[in-house]
């Protein structure tokens, strides 16, 4: 667990990218294990990685890229299953994000 500091998580690429990378990775894994793997890697690399993590008022939240459905080109999947997958990965991020710095949500 990292000694985590808000201000620091301004410039979070510098100070904090291992901590981030390990919990994207475990929320991946998660994901990858519940749902459909060719769904999980083409959000994975084609919507967040884009994707941008945010720690505001105690709480961690991921911003998407605009227009994530149309970014999706590696697996046909209709709107409302992608909307759904969407935002339990996200909850998966947010919560691995807390996890990994220690911070109660």
């Amino acid at each position: 667990m990292t000694d985590f500091d808000p201000e620091k998580f301004e410039d979070k690429y510098a100070n904090y990218f291992p901590q981030l990378q390990r919990a994207y990775k475990n929320a991946f894994e998660t994901m990858n294990n519940e749902y459909d793997s060719t769904l999980i890697h083409g959000i994975d690399q084609q919507i967040l990685n884009e994707s941008e993590p945010f720690y505001e008022d105690g709480d961690f939240y991921v911003e998407l890229p605009e227009n994530p459905a149309e970014r999706l080109t590696a697996v046909v999947v209709d709107d409302e299953k992608l909307e759904a997958v969407l935002d339990r990965y996200l909850d998966e991020i947010e919560a691995e994000l807390h996890r990994v710095f220690g911070v109660e949500s």
